[in-house]
């Protein structure tokens, strides 16, 4: 009973001190380790110590795969070469710092113990950078880097740490000497068999769901997935972590062919859940090992001083061996293209950021947990674990906002996101209809008319998000405010229904779920529409021969639609021909000006001749740029 209500008191700690973070918007895991550090000291506060398999087994593969089932397969290929050399070739080049200025401070630390405090202290935390990059609106790029890297430098860390116990004849079961050639095959057999396992993991399950329609099911094996993968490959003296991340990546990549619609809805929500839940309890949790830790360090022999010493200067080494890695290896190695967001070389200050964002987590404070009891100054080397993660969730994570502000770092543009999302669903119409006339469809009902309808007003919500114009109603925002009314009224006739008694609960309970899923997809739509009011136009062009041929130009426009202002009828959004100069109203209006123009002339490319748009359209490839 007593755990159970601790474990109560946990969740309710983080839900309120992230509320409250929210709220004086401040970063939630920086609010929640300071609390948890303070909540510590308290006398009715209960010791909680944070044992290493507990955050490895219990903690660590459901966050790795809810990060990993969210990454893009597509731009973790995309960006692999930096990713490698940030979680491979920098895990061993802090590490081999650290162990340097450790032995160099504190020579009663040996060279095998100094470097295993090195692979602990290497890894930064995929929880810390996601909760940081993300909240702030790092570029996406930089976001990929840091999610990729983070996925994949703990393998590399903890393989380091293992190998460094051994080396130093730490571990209980040690036996023999290590070797270059044993570090070796030590480590091509965790990542080759982390590889292996996590792609077996993926074909199981993938087999498996190609005959599942049941989301029930689906959602509980989904919930196995990242801990079967775990086990399976440290059973064999794999990475786990190598295998959760292949496993998600795979089975995230192919979600839309393996899975049902309401099976990958289901599983959206329930890891976003899971995840905000974890990674937040993570936080705090760190902060309540603080007691402990000082306690512990005030038995050491050395003098306070001394540790207070190497564990400052291994916060700094930290982060300054990140900055002295990632120029030389950008400039020397990676040597990136155009991004692809911006159609430019990326300039230094995104990798300056990218050096700048390699705050700590709790995998580091669980694998100082793993070095074994009785090495040498143990204390001392968990203080510095805890002060590196601390440190640098403190120190780096309350500076990015600013230095992203300072060396005018765009995020992602809301814009560029609702103009690309409204080309897709063009294309993918296109596709839909390429279908229908090609199929021989006995339309008696005249159903095809019904779902070109209904999908002309998909597309044209679409659109009509990229309006600018401040105080006035598009047709889908006027649609949505009303539809919203009248779900809510509907919801209220259900629910007295309901109270009745007189229709099965099963019954009322589907048509709730209906209404919700209406009234969600509208809020959404709502919520974006606000934050595309405050953005611009700025994305770079597609392939194609028309929109090169037709730059932007400045529209000329007196407000209005002539045709319509003829007909006397109301218009939504205007269009500028590039060609000929002609100005008409979108697909959103009653008579589709812009569009009849092009039926009539064939002058393919119109302009947004919207206030403060820029954005191009294609009639002949339905591209826009």
């Amino acid at each position: 009973m007593e755990v159970a209500l601790l474990l109560v008191v946990l969740a309710v700690s983080v839900l309120v001190v992230t509320a409250l973070a929210d709220r004086v918007d401040i970063p939630a895991p920086l609010v929640l380790i300071v609390a948890g550090a303070g909540a510590s000291y308290l006398p009715f506060t209960p010791q909680i110590n944070l044992e290493a398999d507990v955050v490895l087994l219990g903690l660590l593969p459901p966050l790795l795969y809810a990060t990993a089932i969210q990454t893009s397969l597509v731009d973790f290929n995309a960006n692999r070469r930096p990713i490698l050399l940030l979680s491979v070739g920098l895990v061993i080049f802090t590490a081999a710092g650290i162990a340097l200025l450790v032995h160099t401070l504190v020579p009663d630390i040996g060279w095998a113990t100094s470097f295993a405090i090195g692979a602990v202290v290497a890894p930064p935390d995929a929880v810390a950078a996601t909760a940081v990059g993300r909240r702030i609106g790092l570029p996406r790029r930089i976001t990929t880097i840091l999610e990729g890297e983070s996925l994949l430098n703990d393998a590399t860390a903890l393989v380091a740490l293992r190998t460094a116990i051994a080396a130093g004849g730490l571990a209980a079961d040690h036996h023999g000497d290590v070797t270059a050639l044993s570090v070796a095959f030590d480590f091509v057999r965790a990542a080759g068999g982390g590889v292996l396992i996590g792609l077996a993991i993926y074909l199981l399950v993938a087999r498996v769901r190609r005959h599942l329609e049941d989301s029930l099911m689906d959602t509980a094996i989904s919930l196995v997935v990242p801990f079967a993968a775990y086990v399976a490959a440290e059973e064999v003296h794999a990475s786990g972590v190598i295998a959760v991340v292949v496993a998600g990546l795979l089975l995230g990549h192919k979600a839309p062919i393996l899975q049902t619609a309401q099976s990958r809805i289901a599983d959206r929500m329930n890891w976003r859940t899971i995840a905000f839940v974890l990674e937040n309890a993570v936080f705090l949790l760190i902060g309540l090992q603080a007691e402990i830790l000082f306690g512990d360090v005030g038995k050491s022999t050395l003098s306070g001083g001394r540790i207070a010493l190497v564990c400052g200067l291994c916060l700094v080494a930290v982060i300054a061996l990140r900055l002295i890695w990632v120029f030389p290896a950008r400039y020397l190695l990676v040597r990136p293209g155009p991004d692809p967001d911006t159609g430019t070389p990326s300039p230094p200050s995104y990798t300056f950021l990218l050096g700048w964002a390699g705050m700590r987590g709790v995998v580091t404070l669980a694998a100082a947990f793993v070095i074994p009891e009785g090495t040498e100054h143990r204390e001392v080397l968990l203080l510095i674990a805890f002060t590196v993660v601390a440190g640098t969730l403190i120190i780096q994570g309350l500076s990015l906002p600013v230095l992203a502000r300072r060396l005018d770092v765009p995020s992602p543009d809301p814009m560029d996101d609702a103009l690309a999302r409204a080309t897709l669903l063009q294309q993918a119409s296109k596709a839909g209809f390429g279908y229908l006339r090609k199929t021989d469809v006995d339309d008696v009902h005249g159903v095809v008319s019904l779902i070109k309808q209904r999908t002309e007003q998909r597309n044209f919500a679409a659109w009509e998000r990229l309006g600018t114009t401040a105080d006035e109603e598009t047709p889908s925002e006027v649609y949505g405010r009303i539809r919203l009314a009248m779900i809510e009224a509907e919801r209220a006739r259900v629910l007295e229904i309901r109270s009745q008694g007189t229709t099965p609960s099963v019954v009322v309970a589907e048509v709730l779920a209906m209404l919700d899923v209406e009234e969600s997809m509208l809020d959404r739509a709502t919520q974006e529409r606000a934050d595309l009011r405050t953005s611009s136009v700025r994305r770079p062009g597609e392939e194609c021969e028309h929109l090169e041929a037709h730059p932007v130009v400045e529209t000329r426009t007196d407000g209005t639609c002539p045709d319509c202002v003829a007909a006397g009828h109301r218009w939504v959004a205007l269009r500028q021909c590039l060609q000929c100069g002609y100005v008409g109203c979108c697909d959103s209006s009653p008579d589709r000006h812009a569009t009849a123009h092009f039926h009539e002339t064939t002058h393919p490319v119109m302009q947004s001749a919207e206030p403060g748009e820029d954005w191009r359209w294609c009639y002949v490839h339905h591209l826009t740029a």
